[in-house]
């Protein structure tokens, strides 16, 4: 394991999304921190993957497949939580969907209805049921991956910003309610990210360039340097930090 920067030891954090790319990086270093990590997506082999490499490094990990579009899946998972933990101290809403890539008025409503009942409806409920494991163990905190694209679309990613814009209007109104019960709802807006998710942006060389003309810094970024500002928003350093959007873009923060 690495070094603890953040302790977590004793903390229960679920990851969603956690079978790859951004959400596999958040997984392991809360692992390393001292967490046990709930690895979650769609498909239990993936997530297993993650969960045995967690636990041969040192850690505390298990895995268990959820769809966060399927209110059934939800509602699973926060059932097998309570029953085999019985708290949750940590959320991170990192499972997304972006299905189609192209003109937004070629957008057919079985890409825009999997697109928000995953990254809106799957976010807001997965919210509701951490957050009333957490108002009952005390408090908790819960991070929602956004994109930058809720500040400015991507070319041909029409209904995936808007969604993204949702979740961060989301974050503010859990972070607003919330607050009372020692509950933390804070945002990470990733940008232009190498991710096997993102790779319609980097498998055609124009779209590329043109994306990478918006960042200051002329680099796409990897995924593991988003765990690092997850893993501040969910210690205790950022006991007073909540209704944060924070923007991590090719190597700068703002």
């Amino acid at each position: 394991m690495g070094t603890k920067i953040f302790d977590l030891t004793g903390k229960v954090a679920l990851v969603t999304g956690a079978s790859r790319g951004i959400g596999e990086s958040i997984a392991k270093l809360l692992a390393e921190q001292g967490a046990h990590v709930i690895v979650s997506s769609r498909k239990i082999d993936g997530c297993e993957l993650v969960a045995n490499a967690i636990k041969e490094a040192g850690g505390s990990a298990e895995a268990f497949a959820c769809h966060v579009g399927n209110i059934d899946d939800i509602s699973q998972i926060f059932s097998h939580i309570k029953a085999q933990h019985g708290k949750l101290d940590i959320l991170v809403n990192n499972a997304a969907a972006n299905p189609y890539f192209g003109d937004i008025l070629d957008t057919d409503l079985a890409a825009y209805t999997k697109t928000v009942d995953v990254n809106i409806r799957g976010y807001f409920f997965m919210s509701v049921e951490a957050g009333r494991l957490m108002r009952e163990g005390g408090g908790g905190a819960i991070v929602n991956t956004a994109s930058v694209n809720a500040i400015q679309p991507g070319l041909y990613q029409g209904i995936y910003s808007i969604t993204k814009a949702a979740v961060v209007n989301m974050t503010k109104a859990f972070a607003k309610e919330c607050a009372q019960h020692g509950i933390r709802v804070n945002a990470l807006l990733p940008g232009f990210t190498k991710t096997k998710f993102a790779g319609a942006l980097f498998n055609d060389k124009n779209i590329y360039d043109a994306a990478m003309k918006e960042v200051p810094m002329g680099r796409h970024a990897e995924p593991q340097e988003m765990a690092g500002t997850v893993l501040y928003l969910v210690s205790d350093a950022s006991s007073y930090t909540s209704g944060e959007c924070i923007v991590v873009d090719g190597g700068y923060t703002l």
